[in-house]
């Protein structure tokens, strides 16, 4: 079956005002948010633990009368919402012959679906809810009887339509070692509606906010998680009301707490991502066959489809390798760290005298001579032992070269100059070759006589050429085959262009000063080029690669979720016009996509025997561990779906 909405579904978590034992109360309310969730084009949607009597009755769950106002409350929202489309989970204590149950009631458009009963029910200082309740794993039968007719109920529970799977736990479920959302999860859940009152207290939101968070992930799952707020007694206990939406580990949505509105968070899960990532995860798909097969039972069940063009609310971000604010800082951080920690183990095991490294006054080279510096230093080896190498060529100009030699000497590296020139020119006259013709010939001549002394010089002194080549080259096969596509160690194999930019921002902020500062910062904002033809007027770089492959912003976007997540190119492009509002039109993106298939494609042949270097991010294309490719694989398939896509 074939994902609609590009593969995503819309979630709600709602937090309604209630008042304690006013069951009819309590449904117009929380009728009110579902037909708003309408609205937003919601499809899947939970309220609070025991909303519709609300949970802090105490004793009061003892007494008939409210649990009979709460059936004939339920049945009544049932009823009245018989018009709308959302797969909606209320709370509310429901009598079996078994004892009470704190159960979540499932229902859509006037029919209700199954219950799950809470598998764990506490007993502590706070929650002594052992008092009126029994455990899920208590319950006898599998169905339960609300209004005379009997429903499916257990805690192993799936509601599936397609490729949408939901299951429910109810707040202290999730607290508990294994919960029941984990055995749902492998067993085929990819959303978990949590039905929670959890009161406040100093510190324990951001313990909440993190089970949430990492439950998702290890749930490889969209979690929501609705929360009971203003309304409820606050003669012992405070609840803060709010909802989170998580995916896979990231916080996708979280709405206020402390506030006296009702609230309604919404947001979408990519349930594409999600069966992409568990496709790939063997270890979780082997926990799944691990089960029982009879711990669950699907129930059937129709997402809501609404009329007109789908559309994103959560955040995409334009730049998915790169984060902002605080976390940046610690990003650079552990890369540098892996990218130090991977050199300095193979110069220890190679017994290298010296790291060779060719210094262009570009990105990459410059981060490269970084790395080593680090290196180095961990070793508590000089860094007069490295040497950083220009070999100026036809096409260099003064800014890069002044940043080059100048990045060498403020490092206290050991600087070599050797200019390539006269070994390029002879070459063309062995070979044959026109200079005045500066194509492609003229062009790789340069990169791999540059790689040539690089090699011969760490032969001649017993070093290692660390390789300067990023991630975003390699997806593009923007290298010179046996030019600058090889090396001994590739540091940078692992780090996409928009994150080399800021690592070098970063150093130059907060790690060097004075002339290191300024050079890298200068570098940082050069126009990337190889510099393999003439400059121009004042030594301008004619040469700009994002003019002839296009923005590496969006080859970073495009690459990432084609490789993380498998997108197709149509989700791709949804996705990047949502990113890229106001910087790029559709028809740009799209004719820099197209370039992208067609050369990732064509140029796998160079990624198929790259030199090691050190993974960094989730984003690989080592031909060892990561992507495997062939290198004659179509492209047509990808091309045909960019081709027919709408501006």
């Amino acid at each position: 079956m074939i994902m609609t909405n590009y593969g995503f579904v819309t979630v709600a978590a709602a937090v309604p005002h209630v008042r304690v034992a006013d069951c009819f109360y309590n449904i117009r309310k929380m009728e009110g948010l579902m037909r708003q969730a309408a609205e937003k084009r919601v499809q899947l949607m939970a309220f609070p633990e025991l909303c519709i009597t609300a949970y802090t009755c105490l004793d009061l769950f003892a007494q008939q009368t409210l649990l009979d106002s709460a059936e004939k409350a339920l049945l009544t929202l049932v009823g009245n919402t018989a018009d709308v489309d959302i797969f909606t989970v209320a709370g509310l204590p429901l009598s079996t012959g078994d004892g009470l149950m704190n159960a979540a009631v499932a229902f859509q458009k006037g029919e209700i679906l199954g219950v799950v009963p809470k598998s764990y029910i506490p007993n502590c200082k706070e929650y002594q809810e052992q008092r009126w309740f029994t455990g899920g794993g208590e319950l006898s039968g599998k169905t339960v009887a609300l209004g005379g007719r009997n429903y499916p109920a257990g805690s192993g529970l799936l509601f599936r339509d397609g490729h949408v799977t939901v299951g429910v736990e109810i707040c202290e479920d999730l607290w508990t070692p294994v919960p029941p959302s984990s055995l749902l999860a492998m067993r085929g859940a990819n959303v978990i509606l949590n039905l929670s009152a959890s009161n406040e207290l100093i510190g324990k939101h951001s313990y909440r906010r993190s089970l949430v968070s990492q439950q998702s992930a290890r749930c490889i799952a969209g979690y929501v998680y609705a929360m009971a707020g203003f309304g409820e007694s606050s003669t012992d206990l405070v609840f803060a009301g709010g909802g989170m939406i998580a995916e896979n580990g990231r916080i996708l949505e979280e709405s206020p707490r402390f506030v006296m509105e009702e609230q309604l968070a919404v947001s979408e899960i990519d349930i594409a991502a999600l069966e992409n990532d568990r496709r790939v995860n063997r270890s979780f798909m082997r926990g799944a066959s691990l089960l029982p097969a009879d711990e669950t039972r699907e129930i059937p069940f129709r997402l809501p489809a609404y009329p007109g063009a789908f559309a994103l609310t959560r955040a995409v971000d334009p730049h998915p390798f790169t984060p902002q604010g605080a976390a940046l800082n610690e990003r650079c951080e552990e890369i540098f760290n892996i990218q130090v920690a991977g050199l300095a183990t193979r110069l220890v095991h190679t017994q290298a005298r010296t790291a060779i490294i060719g210094i262009s006054g570009g990105l990459d080279s410059t981060l490269a001579l970084l790395v080593a510096t680090l290196a180095f230093d961990a070793l508590k080896i000089p860094r007069s032992q490295i040497q950083g190498i220009t070999m100026p060529g036809f096409g260099t100009t003064g800014r890069t070269y002044r940043n080059a030699t100048s990045l060498i000497r403020s490092l206290g590296v050991t600087f070599r100059d050797i200019p390539i020139g006269k070994a390029c020119l002879q070459h063309f006259e062995d070979i044959g070759h026109d200079p005045s013709v500066q194509d492609i010939t003229y062009e790789n001549t340069q990169a791999r006589e540059r790689t040539q002394i690089l090699m011969d010089i760490a032969n001649r002194e017993n070093g290692l050429v660390v390789g300067t080549g990023d991630l975003s080259e390699l997806a593009l096969g923007w290298t010179t085959y046996n030019g600058d596509h090889m090396s001994m160690y590739g540091v940078n194999a692992g780090i996409p262009k928009t994150l080399v930019r800021s690592l070098v921002e970063w150093v130059a902020r907060y790690k060097v000063e004075g002339e290191a500062s300024r050079t890298l910062l200068d570098i940082a904002d050069t126009p990337v080029s190889p510099e393999l033809i003439p400059a121009g007027a004042e030594d301008a770089i004619l040469q700009k690669t994002e003019e002839i492959v296009g923005p590496y912003e969006l080859h970073d976007f495009f690459l990432y979720h084609f490789l993380r997540f498998g997108a197709t190119p149509a989700k791709i492009y949804f996705l990047a016009q949502h990113a890229f509002a106001g910087v790029y039109d559709g028809a740009t993106i799209k004719r820099w996509m197209r370039v992208f298939f067609l050369r990732f494609f064509a140029q796998q042949f160079k990624r198929s025997c790259l030199p090691d270097g050190p993974k960094v991010g989730s984003v690989s294309l080592s031909p060892r561990g990561d992507w495997r490719m062939p290198s004659d694989a179509s492209v047509a398939l990808w091309i045909k779906e960019v081709d027919g896509l709408d501006q």
